[in-house]
């Protein structure tokens, strides 16, 4: 027997890393690629994909943007004229020297983020401030030479988007960075039920090249953090590295000022650590393949016709309500190993029909997050879904926010700071002095980070955790994937 007809998957608490692991395989989700570091995504993991994508799709032709594709090859000596940028991406980039069998006259860098080949394409766009702002988003695979690799979560080619704008302001680019700060969040909270704080990095955690990173930071269930997406204000920083001037309203040549800002498949990764349980994964209905499995139970195949037929009225009927429905009548498999198979995918809702409930023209509906079983009339069923899909969707979001606020903790004292991440993981939220050498003694000292700081600077009122000197920052620490 599988180790899925059993439900043999490790527990949470137990081994959550191979949990993870396991879940993924287990529940179709993803496996991993010939080539080391590389994902294959499964029919299951890309419908979730497909509609996190569409989710943000949606909202960035809401906010005025346009969807573009740029070259996958960046010429090598195109990316080193932005140091910083370059510098920061060097131990992670795939250079290509050879093609069609010669050594090429000048290496080809496969893309690890668009900036250096969009901004020099940029200043062929752009000539006077009335040609701004420019609003692009990219859909697209990068690769970045991972040492260390996850399915998901940090693997050496992902999937993702990477918007990128150009303004004739600074105000203009910070708004805009905002803006898509706010997208994001909304997206990780409204639809794929991930609770997440929006801050901003320090100088050691932000982006290459990029004045100002900001981020929306998830709690997993093993208390650590994931980056779930960041939005960068690159100031003038590429426009000057690729000479891209406009003429601004006072007759001047001024350099225009940029953001890029992006979320990968990453957030995937995300949804599964932070609903899943010891049966596998629960998937907000939001982005659930499958929002509602029908499953037929009969013995005989005198009871087979007839409780099919009501099984695919039931199917059609939720269907036509714009429900994602799948009828489950496999005849090979028993149905506690369908349940057993669909928990495991996280399917939301589960529907059995037994031979009473065609009798009483009656469906037991099972919720995947709580468990339970009700009897409820067939129309009832039908005209209650939709309900019952957004109690789904908000438990989740409850239960992660409820585990985040059990597990943030506000502290003072280094002894207890470094005692306490080490034992109980998640936030850990104390002033600091800002001073970089306060920031990596903690990381040498624990491998914790500053995963945000306030948006807005704030004063925290209190002294460094680490040093004793007084607060210049609120920051939030933990240990991070």
């Amino acid at each position: 027997m599988s180790r899925l007809a059993k439900g043999r998957l490790p527990k949470q608490s137990e081994d959550f890393p191979s949990w993870y692991v396991e879940v993924v395989k287990q529940a179709g989700m993803a496996e991993h690629g010939l080539a080391k570091g590389t994902m294959i995504i499964k029919p299951h993991g890309y419908a979730v994909w497909e509609y996190i994508q569409r989710a943000l799709d949606d909202r960035f032709k809401a906010t005025g943007h346009a969807n573009v594709y740029f070259p996958l090859f960046i010429p090598e000596k195109l990316l080193a004229r932005e140091a910083e940028h370059v510098e920061g991406f060097a131990p992670e980039l795939a250079v290509v020297t050879h093609g069609g069998g010669e050594v090429l006259e000048e290496p080809l860098v496969v893309r690890p983020t668009s900036e250096a080949i969009i901004w020099t394409t940029y200043g062929k766009w752009m000539q006077s401030y009335r040609d701004l702002p420019l609003l692009y988003n990219q859909w697209a695979n990068v690769v970045r030479w991972e040492k260390r690799t996850r399915l998901f979560l940090r693997t050496t080619e992902f999937l993702w988007q990477e918007g990128h704008t150009a303004h004739a302001t600074l105000d203009e680019a910070q708004e805009e960075v905002l803006r898509m700060l706010d997208v994001y969040r909304e997206v990780a909270e409204d639809v794929c039920a991930v609770p997440v704080l929006a801050g901003r990095k320090t100088a050691a955690e932000k982006f290459a090249g990029a004045d100002t990173t900001f981020t929306i930071e998830g709690l997993m269930r093993d208390g650590k953090a994931l980056q779930c997406g960041t939005s960068h204000n690159l100031g003038q920083n590429f426009s000057k590295a690729y000479d891209v001037q406009f003429l601004n309203r006072d007759g001047e040549q001024e350099y225009a000022w940029g953001t890029s800002w992006g979320l990968s498949t990453r957030m995937v990764g995300g949804v599964i650590m932070t609903h899943g349980d010891d049966k596998g994964l629960r998937l907000p209905p939001a982005i659930a393949p499958v929002q509602v499995v029908v499953v037929p139970i009969y013995k005989s195949d005198d009871e087979r016709s007839g409780i099919l037929e009501v099984a695919g009225k039931m199917r059609d009927a939720l269907a036509g309500n714009g429900v994602r429905v799948r009828l489950d009548d496999r005849d090979q498999h028993r149905p506690g190993f369908k349940f057993s198979e669909w928990e495991l995918k996280g399917v939301p809702i589960r529907i059995e029909i037994g031979p009473r409930d065609v009798a009483s023209d009656q469906v037991v509906c099972v919720d995947r997050v709580v468990g339970d079983k009700r009897q409820l009339a067939t129309s009832e069923a039908i005209a209650s879904m939709a309900s019952l899909l957004d109690g789904v969707q908000r438990a989740l979001y409850e239960q992660a926010t409820a585990f985040r606020e059990a597990n943030t903790h506000e502290v003072s004292s280094y002894d207890d700071f470094t005692d306490g991440i080490e034992e109980q993981g998640g936030f850990w939220v104390g002033g600091w002095c800002g001073d970089p050498a306060c920031e990596a003694k903690v990381t040498e000292d624990t491998k914790a980070t500053i995963r945000l700081l306030p948006i807005e600077r704030e004063d925290p009122g209190e002294a460094c955790l680490v040093c004793g000197k007084p607060g210049l920052e609120r920051a939030t620490w933990g240990k991070a994937y």
